[in-house]
This record gives C-alpha cells, sequence and structure tokens, in this order.
C-alpha cells in the first residue's frame, strides 16, 4: 500500500511545489490540508483545487475561524498574553489549531507522514513538530524547505518544469503571516533595525497620525469572555472581527519590535493586532476591578509563563495543560463593561463597571462617608515593618 503524507497547505509557492516535491522524494501520496483561521485571501474552494491540480491525491479544507476564536482566541485573551510583554502571540495561536487538524487527517486517511513548509530558522518549525508529537508521535515529520533544500529559486524553477497553476512572477518583499488575531510582518527592509516601518507594510490598520474623531466603546465581559460590544450580544468571533475594525480604524495594535525567537536568534518583527490590543486592554483592567490582590499578583506570573509556553510551541503540554484550569479559575468573577476611548493608536480605559467589583467607594474616598479607619494603620506598619526592623538591628550589630 503506497504511503500517504499530510502537507500544511497555505496555497502558495513553497507548499503548492512541496506536493509533487515530496511525491518524487519519498514516493508517497500527498493529502493537502489547508485551515482557514481567519486570513483572508482566496476562497477556500480554490485554494482547495489548486491542491489537486498540483497533484495532492485529496485536498481538505476547514472554515476554522470560530474554532480558532473560540479555543485559542479566548485562552490568550483570559491569560492576557502577551510575549515579551508586547506580542498577542498572533501566529503561535494558530499553530496548535494547524496541528489539531493535521493529527485529525493523517488518522483519517492512514497517514504514516506529515509536511510543512517551514525553514530552519523560525519558530513555526517547532510549533508544529512539538505539537505532533504531543498529540501523534508515531507520525514522521517532513521539512522540504529546511532538511532537502528546497529554496525558492528551486521551487520556482520546479514549478515552471512540472507547470504547476500557481503565480510565481510576483514577490512580496516582506514574509506575511495573518489570521484574525493580527498580522505579522518581517525580512526585506526591516531586516534592518534601523529602519522604521513604511505604512505600506500596514493592512490591518489606518495610519494612527491622521486626524479622525475618536471612537467610544463598551465591552462586555462573562468570566473574563468578551459577550457585547455597545450593548450589543455577538460571538467570541465577532467580538474580535468588530474590534479588529473599529480599533484598526484609529491605527490601535502597531507594534515594531526585536523579538527572541524559540531558535536562540534574535528577529525584528512588525505586528498588527488591533482587536487583541484593544481586547487584552480592556479584560485587563476589568481584572484589575475584579480580582483579588494576592490573587492579580500571582496570575500576572502565570500570565507571562502561558504566553511563553504558547511562544515556544508547548499548547499542548502538561504544564500549559494546568495553567489553563488557573486561568479558567482566576477569571470566575472577571464579568462586567469596560469603556475604551480608540484614538491616535491608543485603546484608552475610561470607565469601568461590574456587579463583582472589589472596588468599594465608601473604603475608597477620601470625603465625608470615608469608612477606613485610619487608626488601624499604626500597628498594621509597626507589625508589617518589624522583620526587617529586626534584621536591620542586627546587620549593625554585627557590621
Amino acid at each position: 500500500m503506497t504511503e500517504r503524507v499530510v502537507l500544511a497547505y497555505s496555497g502558495g509557492l513553497d507548499t503548492s511545489v512541496a506536493i509533487g516535491w515530496i511525491a518524487e522524494e519519498t514516493g508517497a501520496e500527498v493529502v493537502a490540508v489547508a485551515i482557514d483561521c481567519g486570513q483572508g485571501g482566496e476562497d477556500l474552494d480554490v485554494v482547495r483545487q489548486r491542491a489537486l491540480d498540483c497533484g495532492a491525491v485529496e485536498a481538505v479544507v476547514a472554515d476554522a475561524k470560530d474554532e480558532f476564536a473560540n479555543e485559542y482566541c479566548l485562552p490568550a485573551l483570559r491569560a492576557n498574553a502577551l510575549y515579551m510583554d508586547r506580542y498577542p502571540l498572533v501566529s503561535a495561536l494558530s499553530r496548535p489549531l494547524i496541528v489539531k487538524h493535521l493529527a485529525d487527517a493523517a488518522r483519517y486517511h492512514g497517514a504514516t507522514m506529515v509536511a510543512h513548509g517551514c525553514t530552519g530558522k523560525g519558530n513555526d518549525q517547532v510549533r508544529f513538530e512539538a505539537g505532533l508529537a504531543a498529540l501523534f508521535p508515531e507520525l514522521k515529520v517532513l521539512a522540504p524547505v529546511r532538511d532537502s533544500g528546497m529554496t525558492r529559486d528551486k521551487a520556482i524553477a520546479f514549478a515552471e518544469e512540472k507547470g504547476l497553476p500557481i503565480d510565481v512572477s510576483k514577490k512580496s518583499p516582506y514574509s506575511i503571516d495573518q489570521n484574525l488575531f493580527g498580522r505579522a510582518v518581517e525580512t526585506g527592509f526591516l531586516e534592518d533595525i534601523w529602519n522604521g516601518p513604511i505604512e505600506d507594510v500596514y493592512a490591518y490598520t489606518a495610519n494612527p497620525a491622521e486626524p479622525r474623531e475618536a471612537d467610544e466603546v463598551v465591552i462586555s465581559f462573562e468570566n473574563g469572555v468578551p459577550t457585547a460590544i455597545d450593548g450589543k450580544e455577538l460571538t467570541p468571533l465577532q467580538v474580535i472581527e468588530e474590534m479588529n475594525r473599529r480599533a484598526g480604524a484609529q491605527g490601535v495594535g502597531r507594534i515594531d519590535m526585536v523579538e527572541d525567537r524559540l531558535v536562540g536568534i534574535k528577529s525584528r518583527e512588525v505586528y498588527e493586532a488591533p482587536g487583541a490590543i484593544a481586547l487584552i486592554t480592556a479584560h485587563q483592567e476589568l481584572e484589575n476591578v475584579t480580582v483579588e490582590r494576592e490573587l492579580a499578583r500571582f496570575k500576572r506570573g502565570v500570565d507571562q509563563r502561558w504566553g511563553e509556553l504558547v511562544y515556544d510551541g508547548l499548547w499542548f503540554s502538561p504544564l500549559k495543560g494546568a495553567l489553563d484550569g488557573f486561568v479558567e479559575e482566576a477569571n470566575r468573577h472577571v464579568t462586567g463593561d469596560v469603556r475604551m476611548e480608540l484614538h491616535g493608536g491608543r485603546a484608552v480605559v475610561t470607565g469601568r463597571r461590574s456587579e463583582a467589583s472589589l472596588y468599594n467607594y465608601e473604603l475608597a474616598t477620601y470625603d465625608t462617608g470615608d469608612t477606613f479607619d485610619q487608626s488601624l494603620a499604626r500597628g498594621f506598619i509597626d507589625i508589617w515593618s518589624m522583620p526587617a526592623k529586626i534584621a536591620s538591628v542586627r546587620d549593625r550589630k554585627h557590621s
């Protein structure tokens, strides 16, 4: 029986050429799997037909936008996931979703191998292969671009020789990856970290320097999940799409950073994540209102570790699963409304309210009606500072 390879298929040059390349190198049949994570672009039926025309024995296409929003973007939002305190894991979040579909397709089609088009310098090779190792460890992984010398020039020559139905005449100066949660841009002149990004780098966001009226928005949450905008109930997918539109129109969510890649090098990346940044900002502020101090302090460390695990390709790891339980519990009371002003590239919180609020006006006010017993403060300070005081006396005695 002929072996089968399941290929993570994007519809572009590299993965289209990989269909025939893999068949020639291994003698295996190729099943192409394309996943719509909200990246836009071509119709899935067109992508499927191209895979078949390039030699795939079967092509699986899946509209996974709702799945991506519900099972990947929402957990990241509840964990306030910002790698290096800035990057909302745009590409990293989509990889475990794709891996899950690849593993399912491999089981269904009886494949013994899975292939991807990642290079040896990026994070995605790790995310794909670590995910597959967790979900389907028996599979062999092929990486033609990394391991078989399938350079772009060779890919173009292969496509022309085989008459593959793909356009290889245009080459973007950038490497772009995009989905529902944002857009990542790298390479080209951006590799010189002294060069500033120019406007044609961006597609999800308007120029924040252009004058325009501010946009006020109210986002409603239940247990840390955004459920409505301006009082209109929406699905998670609709919330993210709407905030992408509104925050993007105000230039919110532009990020230009040098980040630490998992493979040990630093890389300059430009991101656009208008909806993600606005929603995380709102969620963090509602946590400030509803989450008890010690829980909030501990959660900030959990949030950082959660984001690092996802960035590092360990979505399916035991630690990530355990932290998910903590994040779920910590969001139990994160219910209420946050009002924001979107303007000039910023998402600024201007109001917050919650039935589960821990903010007590009578305790916080300095005006008439203050119920805070200030006479208790002296004894509290004496006890709180006692360990440091005792240590100081000891140190002076023995210095």
